[in-house]
């Protein structure tokens, strides 16, 4: 039904900045909320950022001030820009989005993208 697709992810080195976007596609007749969760070896999966229809973006204490969340409703697409990464961001992230399927317009259903892996290494 509705599909995400994410892209952007890499190694680099402590210090450095990498994009992340993610796609939404599908029977999709308005998404809420968007975003972009992380999973490190062995650890519990843990929200990094999310942002809502109008703009208004949460993150996780960990990546304040160095990540921002933003999305483009015309795109269906949501970014995160993570700038000064550390060894500590190393980790498979996910984007998830809320979405309201067409012809569904009462409930809402959570749809996530495969992953992509960011590493951070010197």
């Amino acid at each position: 039904q509705v599909q995400l697709v994410e892209s952007g992810g890499g190694l680099v080195q402590p210090g450095g900045s990498l994009r992340l976007s993610c796609a939404a596609s599908g029977s999709i007749f308005r998404i809420a909320a968007m975003g972009w969760y992380r999973q490190a070896p062995g650890q519990q999966r843990e929200s990094v950022a999310v942002i809502n229809s109008g703009g208004s973006a949460n993150y996780a204490d960990s990546v304040k001030g160095r990540f921002t969340i933003s999305r483009d409703n015309a795109k269906n697409t949501v970014y995160l820009q993570m700038n000064s990464l550390q060894i500590e961001d190393t980790a498979v992230y996910y984007c998830k989005a809320e979405v309201v399927l067409v012809g569904r317009r009462f409930e809402k259903y959570d749809f996530w993208g495969q992953g992509t892996q960011v590493t951070v290494s010197s």
